[in-house]
């Protein structure tokens, strides 16, 4: 089995040398399926070509509401989505994107002083920075400092996982948000196909099997994680399907909170609302693949989800009725059936 030096090298190597543009993927695992929202379309249409065409990802991790907010991206590439978040977070917010890969870096610093200008901005809210998202500690990201974490599909490329997720927790602020999209599997893949330079590099070799996941999130601390949107994989490469056999590959984006939640849901018998006053969610907020809050339209709520929405950024767009006293025990809190089998299950997901 490979050390965590080679794997880090090959992955170095397949993102610096082997890919020049999308082009040279050999799946879409490592492109995102979902199409931007309008809002965020009209963003990206203002980017430079050379930081889209080399730019790989598998979902849309951006999430509203980031007016004023410290976000930091893990494996931010060429920047395209740290570019899309200047943008959000405005003048007052500041964006921190980390890679370790230089022929990355380089576009995203080659373009930044042109993006910052197009903004209307007078100095940069981007901080590109070279180094590991297992340690984000060497980078002097502090303790309880940010806002926001997001992740691209490169959680997968990491040999460390433990490592990433517990680094993501520790930067956090109470109440903080991550979001983010990655390859999953629907087991535990063979140590040759985990080493395979090309399948480590096209998002499958180091896939998360999402029962590992769900074991993984609990023991940092987060007993409550949410899928968000999920998206099968095609992978029509027949050397790639030779070597992967019949284990199934998804597209998720997963949003989990730093909040002190419980590990199923529980019923207190809450209500909450959406009241409205995102320019973005006009009609209703999306808070994951089974709790669409329709405007002013009462949700009977678990108390995981109460907190989510009334003790983070969100709360300024809820009214949550009813208090944590009066335990009526558990909450049916499932996912639909369409997405069971294929969603990592939180308390709530």
């Amino acid at each position: 089995m490979q050390t965590e030096f080679d794997q880090l090298s090959a992955v170095k190597d397949y993102y610096g040398k082997v890919l020049q543009s999308k082009a040279d993927l050999k799946t879409t695992a490592c492109c995102a399926a979902e199409s931007l929202p309008a809002h965020l379309r009209k963003i990206a249409g203002q980017l430079h070509e050379e930081v889209t065409s080399k730019f790989y990802g598998c979902g849309i991790p951006i999430p509203p509401s980031l007016d004023g907010c410290t976000v930091l991206d893990l494996g931010c590439g060429t920047g395209r989505d740290c570019f899309i978040l200047s943008k959000l977070v405005g003048s007052e917010g500041h964006v921190i994107g980390v890679d370790m890969t230089d022929a990355q870096l380089d576009v995203a610093h080659r373009h930044l002083a042109q993006h910052t200008k197009d903004f209307g901005y007078t100095q940069p809210n981007i901080r590109f920075v070279r180094g590991f998202i297992e340690d984000l500690k060497s980078l002097d990201i502090a303790d309880n400092s940010i806002d926001v974490v997001v992740s691209n599909c490169v959680i997968n490329l990491s040999p460390a996982k433990d490592r990433v997720f517990a680094e993501i927790f520790r930067v956090l602020k109470p109440g903080g948000e991550l979001y983010f999209s990655d390859v999953f599997c629907d087991r535990r893949l063979p140590i040759a196909a985990r080493d395979d330079a090309v399948l480590l590099g096209e998002c499958l070799g180091g896939a998360m099997y999402t029962e590992d996941f769900r074991r993984l999130m609990a023991e940092v601390g987060c007993k409550d994680h949410r899928t968000v949107s999920s998206t099968p994989i095609s992978i029509t490469d027949v050397a790639i399907q030779n070597k992967i056999g019949q284990a199934k590959f998804y597209s998720l984006t997963i949003r989990a909170f730093k909040l002190p939640l419980e590990d199923r849901c529980e019923d207190y018998g809450q209500v909450a609302y959406y009241r409205g006053g995102h320019e973005e969610s006009h009609q209703g907020f999306l808070l994951d693949d089974h709790h669409f809050f329709e405007l002013n339209r009462p949700m009977l709520v678990c108390s995981n989800t109460a907190d989510m929405v009334q003790k983070t950024r969100y709360a300024k767009y809820f009214e949550v009725i009813g208090h944590q006293e009066t335990h009526f025990g558990l909450f049916d809190c499932g996912p639909s059936p369409a997405d069971s089998v294929n969603s990592p299950a939180g308390a709530c997901c």
